[in-house]
């Protein structure tokens, strides 16, 4: 798959993408986040539309004040993960901006001012439910092929789908639903923009598909563990992202068993 990087940015610093669209990553850098959280501030007519605040970070908070003079007039979130939510208290207490967020977040503590559904229309953004990373992720459709995709798809690397919230079979779905539309620019929660995105995101698709032949592939008659299973598939992987791994393939076979195909016992899996 056809990555794309972008150096290290400078935190703080405001950078304007497409004509009303502006981004602040954040200062979370890490193996899971890339260079950190992108927060997507779009200018309209009532204010500026935030999309994911990020991580609870004082700095980051003050940067979107900032940017926005304070007059953010929604604060929206593709989904709950801690780096994408945890702002969010701080910059509504800042600015009196309400949340807007999936109908049943994923994160128990979290509570939005006006709950989403798949469909919905708020300040010409379509919320589109893209469950598979998170089961209250939503995608944000805008005007001029734009959407913007979360962790759902992002332009540096695949995303986590760790169960229970996770699920491979909606995360799968969600990529062909992307699929069947003609967006020309995906801005993700991770990464540089994605012009041109219908290659990648079929590639996505296509390397799920061949990683669930792979592991049936390794299913026998005595069960396998999942970490087995990595350390099969997984050739050179940093020891950081086992984990990581594993979990990816427990959610494969987890749609495998939903499908008949295999099954757990005794703590590992095996056909059926």
């Amino acid at each position: 798959m056809a990555f794309l990087t972008e150096p290290a940015p400078v935190y703080g610093a405001v950078e304007t993408v497409v004509p009303g669209v502006r981004r602040l990553v954040a200062p979370n850098p890490g193996p899971m986040t890339y260079r950190g959280t992108n927060t997507w501030l779009l200018d309209g007519p009532d204010g500026v539309t935030v999309i994911d605040p990020g991580p609870d970070s004082a700095p980051h908070v003050a940067a979107l004040v900032a940017a926005t003079d304070g007059k953010v007039a929604r604060i929206l979130l593709t989904h709950t993960h801690f780096d994408h939510v945890g702002a969010a208290s701080a910059l509504k207490a800042a600015t009196g901006a309400p949340t807007l967020a999936f109908t049943r977040p994923q994160r128990q503590d979290f509570h939005p001012d006006h709950p989403l559904a798949d469909g919905d229309i708020i300040a010409d953004l379509t919320a589109l439910h893209t469950p598979g990373h998170a089961s209250d992720h939503l995608c944000f459709a805008w005007r001029d092929g734009i959407i913007f995709t979360g962790d759902h798809v992002m332009s540096w690397n695949t995303s986590i789908v760790s169960p229970p919230d996770g699920d491979m079979a909606a995360y799968m779905d969600g990529l062909r639903r992307l699929l069947a539309r003609d967006d020309t620019l995906y801005l993700g929660g991770h990464g540089p923009p994605l012009p041109e995105p219908q290659a990648l995101v079929r590639a996505m698709l296509g390397h799920r598909m061949g990683r669930e032949s792979a592991i049936l592939a390794t299913l026998g008659a005595q069960p396998k563990h999942p970490a087995a299973i990595v350390d099969m598939l997984y050739a050179g992987l940093d020891a950081g992202l086992k984990r990581a791994a594993e979990r990816t393939v427990l959610a494969h076979l987890l749609k495998l068993k939903a499908e008949g195909r295999a099954a757990d016992h005794q703590g590992g899996w095996r056909l059926v």
